[in-house]
């Protein structure tokens, strides 16, 4: 048993302890966050204890509880360059992460995005202290760009010695593997899901929204349609398309209104774009959207519209669906893969084919004859395909494979270094190289800090939650 495991026992039967490792978390806001957040929340109410590490932001560091007891370690990181992620520090991490492992009883290092330099700086390590490892890749990456190169590059050092992968989509399952050449065997794909509790049909507001729209032409052929967007306005988000989109799609249904939430680098030039185009009173700006108030959000519109570039899953369709909304988007990633074709109009990433799908998904609203009904069929439609429920037990089954069924591997430094050595020509050298640095390392500071002066931490009783399933 690797000595990090030593931390067993403390009264009664011992829950299986997981570390979720993450630059990206409360209180920033955003896809991955809230899957970390969800899946801890069902892991907890299923009898495992969970804890999070990632990085301080601002005055939220060291240790906080949130809901039902999810411990998480705020750790002081230098910010790095962009989305809130940390400046790479390689063997820095190593002495906090240990001592969190031994205090906590870790069984299972479970990593979480691609760019998260914590999460692969905590694989490595873990992978050092003989720990089962899990990492899961909630993002595309292409294969000729600089950035993604380098990405690709280290990903497939730490997924080389990783026990398992999970992809949210079967696309990102093959992009994964064919960026970090790991056997597919050794992927499993668990979709996200959505909190249809929060994410249910609201009551029709469009006779009170009428009012705020200047009415058009159209408004005497059955009346004004919102199209809505909720989405980080950047570019991979399909800012650049949107705004493309917007002029095409109120020339030529002059009954459309828009009405985009989010915020991002691109929210100034889509208003540039408006007020050139004097589109003001066709389309509004919401600004940012707390995730609490998403779904009261989405019900003031009659269409989705998502113009993403790139999704491994893309969890704003699915939310939109559970309202009730019929989606139009983009056809890139994982999406086509996400809702069935009576729920969703998907269009080549182009303005043009875009308002193809609109004009589709028009059609598709004024053939409703009753909304209410519709949308609530289609969302309890959406409440059996997707709940964090299945996406917590699919993710254990995971857990129980690396840690004592077939896929938990050999460990030990030579073993390690098998693995890591086919990388590349240099960098196979390069990443052996660091793992030699990284043992030794460890081996320090198991002399110099040795795991009996560490102190487990309390554990809150099992018994003890608030959350029900």
């Amino acid at each position: 048993m690797p000595a990090a495991r030593g931390a067993a026992g403390r009264g009664g039967a011992r829950r299986r302890c997981v570390l979720m490792v993450c630059d990206f978390f409360y209180p920033q806001v955003g896809g991955v966050e809230g899957h970390i957040y969800a899946l801890a929340q069902r892991l907890l109410a299923r009898g495992s204890r969970v804890i999070v590490m990632t990085h301080a932001y601002g005055a939220r560091g060291g240790t906080r509880y949130l809901t039902d007891g999810l411990k998480v370690y705020y750790v002081p990181r230098a910010p790095w360059l962009m989305d809130s992620d940390t400046f790479p520090t390689l063997f820095g991490g190593f002495r906090v992460l240990r001592a969190i492992i031994l205090r906590e009883g870790v069984d299972v290092v479970h990593g979480h995005q691609t760019l998260s330099t914590m999460a692969q700086e905590a694989v490595l390590h873990a992978g050092t202290m003989g720990l089962p490892t899990v990492f899961t890749d909630h993002s595309l990456f292409g294969f000729s760009d600089v950035a993604s190169i380098l990405a690709n590059k280290l990903q497939k050092f730490t997924l080389s010695d990783c026990d398992a992968v999970i992809c949210v989509s079967h696309t990102s399952k093959e992009n994964t593997v064919l960026r970090s050449c790991v056997p597919p065997s050794r992927v499993f794909v668990v979709p996200n899901a959505v909190d249809t509790a929060q994410f249910c049909p609201k009551p029709d507001t469009r006779p009170k929204r009428r009012k705020l729209w200047r009415r058009g032409p159209g408004h005497a052929r059955g009346g004004d349609l919102t199209v809505v967007v909720l989405s980080r306005l950047a570019y991979r988000k399909g800012a650049g398309l949107l705004a493309l989109l917007l002029p095409m799609a109120c020339e030529r249904f002059p009954e459309l209104r828009f009405i985009i939430g989010g915020d991002g680098p691109a929210r100034g030039m889509l208003e540039e774009r408006v007020e050139e185009l004097g589109l003001e009173d066709r389309v509004k700006f919401a600004g940012f959207v707390p995730h609490h108030r998403a779904a009261e959000f989405l019900s003031e519109g009659d269409i989705f519209l998502n113009t993403s570039l790139t999704e491994a899953f893309c969890m704003a369709v699915v939310e939109a669906a559970a309202v009730g909304l019929p989606v139009v988007s983009t056809a890139v990633g994982g999406v086509p893969e996400v809702l069935p074709a009576s729920m969703i109009v998907l269009a080549r990433p182009e303005a043009a084919s875009l308002v193809d799908g609109l004009a589709e998904a028009r059609q598709r609203v004024h053939s409703i004859t009753d909304l209410a009904q519709h949308r609530a069929e289609q969302h309890n439609a959406i409440a059996s395909m997707y709940s964090w429920k299945d996406v917590a037990e699919r993710t254990e089954a995971v857990y129980d494979h690396v840690i004592s069924g077939p896929g938990r591997r050999e460990g030990g430094l030579l073993r390690r270094m098998e693995r890591m050595y086919p990388c590349g020509a240099v960098a196979g050298k390069l990443f052996c190289a660091v793992a030699v640095v990284d043992d030794f390392y460890w081996r320090v500071l198991e002399w110099y800090f040795p795991a009996s002066d560490i102190e487990l931490a309390a554990e809150i009783p099992a018994g003890y939650r608030t959350f029900s399933e």
